[in-house]
């Protein structure tokens, strides 16, 4: 993978480059805001890994203008900070995944590669659910012909439940199946997906697709309940 890496401390972005390059990657490093919004721009990336305190821009400010501007490379966030709310915003912003510092390098480069499959051509057919149409190979999701952006995180939660639709799924099957380290990672947080999902997918076209079966986890309800 060609991946830009966005951090200020020198030393671990180095370290994180030579670790990187040693895998096979091709890897380029900024140690700035600016510089790093400009290079994901300019440059062509298969992921970004941004940290969240930085000099000029934050990481939270760059992955905002990314998106707006349509740029839709995998970003994983780098932070010292740690908590849901934290976790929350990064998502909020567009990030794809989240790594807390101090984190092992073994870990880091796992999630690397899943953010890679995921953006790649993945074995997926288009699935459908009324009119909302998700094809995970391209990384498209629409409904009524209105395009919707995802993230990969996003788009692989959405992707599991429309394969399951009309049934109800646990929240633990969701970690499962997306999460590169289920056991690790605390089942809510999948509450914080299926929120970000259905502020994209359902309350702009008044819709109500992602239902919570309570006790168990969520169902996609193929027939579009409004809201």
């Amino acid at each position: 993978m060609r991946i830009l890496i966005v951090e200020d401390e020198a030393g671990l972005a180095d370290s994180l480059r030579h670790g990187l390059s040693a895998e096979g990657h091709l890897v380029d490093a900024v140690h700035d805001g600016h510089r790093g919004l400009t290079a994901a721009l300019t440059g062509v990336y298969d992921v970004i890994v941004l940290d969240v305190m930085l000099p000029g821009l934050s990481g939270y400010e760059i992955c905002r203008r990314l998106r707006g501007l349509g740029q839709w490379t995998p970003v994983l966030m780098l932070t010292a900070k740690d908590g849901e709310y934290d976790e929350a915003e990064g998502l909020d912003a567009g990030a794809d995944d989240y790594l807390s510092k101090p984190f092992s390098f073994v870990v880091l480069l796992a999630r690397l590669r899943a953010l890679g499959r995921r953006r790649g051509p993945a074995a997926a057919l288009p699935l459908r659910a009324g009119d909302l149409v998700l094809d995970p190979a391209a990384r498209r999701c629409a409904r009524g012909g209105r395009e919707i952006e995802l993230t990969a995180r996003e788009l692989s939660v959405l992707r599991y439940l429309m394969a399951n639709a009309g049934q109800a799924v646990a929240k633990r099957d969701i970690l499962d199946e997306v999460w590169d380290f289920p056991g690790d990672t605390d089942p809510n947080i999948v509450e914080v997906y299926v929120s970000s999902l259905r502020k994209k997918i359902d309350a702009p076209f008044g819709r109500r697709t992602i239902v919570t079966v309570h006790g168990t986890g969520y169902r996609i309800d193929p027939d579009d309940g409004c809201a």
